[in-house]
């Protein structure tokens, strides 16, 4: 007797894969509910390939930019990673929570009643600039080889070093009063710019102890990561019904990823082809890496200026031919 279907993910009813979508960025508007991994699942099957990454999660909660790396573009991710941020965030200014959010337990319920008008600026201004900061307790920050927010789900102390991190805009949008289960609070529309590695959330409870409210946030969206922004920005169910359309999710070709994330190094034929071989070329005079530019406008790699043997050279630091 032969085997009948197994269930719905059957050979018989599963979905013929999708042509392989050419090497590049997607940049997705990520729904709340979704982690980022859900994101690069669901891209993966869009993209027809295994070969998707992202440069940076978002908390389930949180909606907006997530860039993603497709084939050859995997490789170009790290450099976004370092990009500066923009968020739109909701602060509310009374509850404490155990996760610095809205999908914590309330720990503290102090109230918003004595925050004043100055007091806020006040303390919006001690946050703005170069500042140290804790990250959150549920981040993904290893300790002793763990994920911070592994070890307290289970329980265990948690204890992380302050970073230096910049925030180079913090605008108090809006406010508004309330009462959140007989507690009088205080909700803040905010919007900031800050350097990687920082996070908002432990802005949102910082905020909060330096008014002595204690504050969590209640909404967070992404609206840009370096040089990509909600207006480049696609719905997974939009990209989907392009992909239904044209038979292949589209990217953002190389050149064009590379160039929202890096300065650019216009090279000539010669150069190119040298590049393509992985050698090195005649120094561009600045410092960092560069996206290195054929006269056909390809992205042909990355480069460096480098002294190698007293004599200044631009070295290719990945080679994407």
């Amino acid at each position: 007797m032969s085997a009948g279907p197994t269930g719905p993910a059957s050979a018989t009813r599963r979905r013929p894969r999708r042509p392989t979508a050419p090497d590049g960025f997607v940049v997705v508007d990520k729904p709340a509910g979704w982690t980022s991994h859900d994101v690069v699942a669901r891209t993966r099957g869009l993209a027809g390939t295994r070969k998707v990454g992202h440069a940076g999660t978002l908390d389930p909660m949180a909606t907006g930019v997530l860039v993603l790396g497709v084939g050859k573009a995997t490789r170009l991710l790290t450099y976004v990673v370092g990009a500066d941020k923009d968020y739109d965030a909701t602060i509310r200014l009374g509850v404490t929570t155990n996760t610095d959010d809205a999908e914590g337990e309330t720990t503290a319920t102090q109230g918003a009643a004595g925050v004043t008008d100055a007091g806020l600026r006040a303390a919006v201004t001690r946050l703005t600039g170069d500042i140290m900061q804790v990250p959150t307790t549920v981040s993904a920050i290893k300790v002793d080889g763990e994920r911070a927010y592994a070890r307290a789900r289970a329980g265990k102390d948690v204890e992380l070093a302050a970073r230096p991190v910049t925030v180079s805009r913090f605008d108090v949008l809006a406010t508004r009063d309330g009462v959140a289960d007989g507690v009088p609070v205080l909700d803040l529309d905010v919007r900031v710019t800050v350097s990687s590695g920082t996070y908002v959330r432990a802005l949102a409870r910082d905020l909060g102890a330096a008014l002595g409210a204690g504050g969590h946030l209640t909404a967070l969206r992404r609206t840009r990561v370096g040089g990509y922004g909600l207006d480049m920005a696609r719905t997974l169910d939009a990209m989907e019904a392009q992909a239904d359309q044209d038979g292949t999710l589209a990217t953002l070709p190389l050149a064009d990823a590379a160039r929202g994330v890096l300065p650019v190094r216009d090279v000539d034929e010669a150069e190119a082809r040298a590049l393509g071989f992985g050698q090195w070329i005649a120094p561009s005079g600045r410092s960092g890496v560069m996206a290195a530019i054929d006269p056909a406008g390809g992205l042909v790699a990355l480069v460096e200026d480098t002294r190698r043997k007293g004599e200044d050279l631009a070295k290719p630091v990945l080679v994407t031919r």
